[in-house]
């Protein structure tokens, strides 16, 4: 696969005032989708961020395998990260995520203490990648409507603060880095709704998606469409797998009455479908990248050129 180059005006833009803005806060959160921890964690953020005290969390946690969320909570605290994982659009989980911003900001509060300067509302700057959940994260933590949100990318468009008692958040855009280089990140992202689907069509996106199932989740499709199993099959592109995976879409889009005239399945719209039933939850609780402490992590990494 090509490098997609992804870099729209408005995430140069907001990567622009991260910059700027980042020596203004005390502490960061970096809200990260649990389906996908690796291929969601922006790298250009790391950055960026650089010794800010920070917070990581995991939302659509209800979307998520519940027991690659536990392997990668594991991971994530072993390298030394404070993490609460969440359901931002229920609140389970939200309770935690204050506390956890007082926990990595206390050593900055006893350093003012000690210079006898007085406790003042925390700053706290909110980050990751477009579609996460930042902003229905920030309208929990708030009790009100304080941002847009929605389920495509690039909801907010501009920085805004929200006054929340003794911390104050800065909401800011979603920012994805200029060139998406590795095939599992750039297809996740995509299934997942974090860039928009038309970088890569939803033929190949199913594509992708029915042969990870055929290694991690092997009766998924078959159970919620009544279509055959696929075989245990390795990703090599899309034209060396469409031969054994275009009958199972086809069988979808007729199980469901996805048809063209003629008699003909919309296999465009039968993808559509079964990615925003994934999408939705009504797939099932999927995880996209299994957690290092699973058996399976050393497979599913990509090979890398030396």
């Amino acid at each position: 696969m090509q490098p997609i180059h992804w870099f729209p005006g408005h995430m140069a833009k907001a990567r622009r005032e991260m910059a700027e803005s980042i020596a203004r806060v005390d502490a960061v959160v970096e809200v990260l989708d649990a389906r996908i921890p690796h291929a969601s964690a922006n790298p250009m953020l790391q950055s960026l961020i650089g010794r800010k005290p920070k917070v990581v969390v995991l939302t659509r946690a209800d979307l998520a395998d519940p027991t690659q969320t536990a392997g990668w909570e594991t991971h994530l605290r072993r390298e030394g990260h404070q993490v609460v994982t969440l359901d931002a659009r229920t609140g389970r989980g939200v309770q935690r995520v204050l506390p956890a911003l007082e926990a990595v900001a206390s050593e900055k509060r006893a350093k003012d203490a000690k210079r006898g300067i007085r406790p003042r509302p925390l700053k706290v700057m909110v980050v990751g990648i477009p579609n996460v959940g930042k902003s229905s994260l920030i309208n929990r933590l708030a009790g009100r409507s304080a941002t847009n949100v929605g389920d495509r990318p690039g909801i907010t468009k501009m920085q805004q603060w929200i006054r929340l008692g003794q911390v104050e958040l800065l909401d800011t855009p979603g920012v994805l880095w200029p060139k998406l280089e590795e095939e599992h990140v750039a297809h996740t992202l995509a299934i997942t709704g974090a860039i928009k689907s038309e970088i890569l069509d939803k033929e190949s996106l199913f594509a992708y998606f029915a042969v990870w199932c055929s290694t991690h989740y092997p009766r998924l499709l078959a159970d919620r469409y009544g279509v055959p199993v696929l075989p245990e099959t390795a990703w090599s592109g899309v034209a060396e797998v469409w031969d054994a995976v275009e009958p199972l879409l086809a069988a979808i889009g007729r199980q469901r009455g996805l048809m063209q005239s003629g008699g003909v399945v919309d296999t465009g719209r039968a993808a559509e479908l079964v990615l925003r039933e994934l999408q939705t939850g009504k797939l099932g609780r999927v995880t996209l990248e299994w957690a290092p402490t699973s058996a399976a992590w050393e497979n599913d990494q990509p090979e890398r050129d030396e």
